[in-house]
C-alpha cells in the first residue's frame, strides 16, 4: 500500500516541483532565442511583403474557398501555403490578395494562428515568469501558471501588433505574382487527399 501511494504521488510530485525548474529554463531559451527571430524578420523588407501576402492568401482561402487548417511560410522570393487540396485556389487568391492590399485592406496582412503571436506569447510567458522568478526568489508553479494567464492575456493582441507594425508590410504596390509551383503533390491514402504544397513565387519591380 506504501508503495503504490509513492508511485501514485510521484507524477503530482514532478508537476509541482520539477516543472518549474524546466519551465524555467525553456523561458530563458525563448528570452534568448525569440527577439533574434523578430528581429530578423524585422529588418528585412522582402520579408515583411512576402509574409504579408502569405497571410492576405491564407485568408483569402480560408473566407473564399472554405480551407481550415493551413499554415504557410514566407522566403524572400515568395512564400508556401501548406494544406491545399487545389494549387489553383491559391494562385487566384495569391492575386486577390495581392489587389486587395495594393487597395489598402491593411487587415489582411494579420492572421491569428501567425508563428509571430505564437513566439510574442511565449516571449511575453518568459519575461513574465523571469520577472516573477526575481521578485520572489521561489520556483513554484503558481508563478509558472500566472505567467501563462498573462500571456495568454497579453499574448493576442501584442502578437497582432507585432505583425502589423514589425513583421508583415503592406507596402506591397511594387510586388507581383510570377507563378506557384507544386513543391509537394497530393496522395491518395485509405481514399483521402493528402494537402499539397504550394509556393508562390514573387518579384518587385524596379520603379525608374
Amino acid at each position: 500500500m506504501f508503495y503504490l501511494l509513492i508511485f501514485l504521488l510521484l507524477p503530482i510530485v514532478f508537476v509541482v516541483l520539477l516543472l518549474p525548474f524546466k519551465f524555467t529554463i525553456d523561458s530563458l531559451i525563448i528570452l534568448f532565442k525569440a527577439p533574434g527571430q523578430l528581429f530578423a524578420i524585422a529588418k528585412n523588407e522582402s520579408l515583411r511583403k512576402n509574409h504579408a501576402l502569405e497571410h492576405a492568401t491564407v485568408n483569402i482561402l480560408e473566407k473564399k474557398y472554405g480551407y481550415s487548417n493551413l499554415s504557410g511560410l514566407a522566403e524572400e522570393n515568395g512564400f508556401y501555403i501548406n494544406g491545399v487540396i487545389n494549387p489553383k485556389d491559391v494562385k487566384v487568391a495569391a492575386q486577390e490578395g495581392l489587389l486587395r492590399l495594393q487597395q489598402g485592406e491593411r487587415n489582411l496582412v494579420v492572421h491569428k494562428q501567425c508563428g509571430t503571436s505564437l513566439t510574442v506569447a511565449n516571449l511575453v510567458s518568459a519575461v513574465v515568469f523571469i520577472l516573477l522568478l526575481l521578485l520572489t526568489g521561489v520556483f513554484s508553479l503558481l508563478n509558472m501558471l500566472l505567467a501563462i494567464i498573462i500571456a495568454n492575456f497579453i499574448g493576442p493582441q501584442l502578437g497582432v501588433w507585432v505583425q502589423k507594425n514589425y513583421t508583415t508590410s503592406y507596402q506591397v504596390d511594387n510586388m507581383e505574382i510570377n507563378g506557384v509551383q507544386l513543391r509537394q503533390d497530393s496522395q491518395t491514402m485509405l481514399g483521402i487527399n493528402v494537402p499539397k504544397k504550394v509556393f508562390v513565387r514573387t518579384s518587385e519591380l524596379v520603379w525608374k
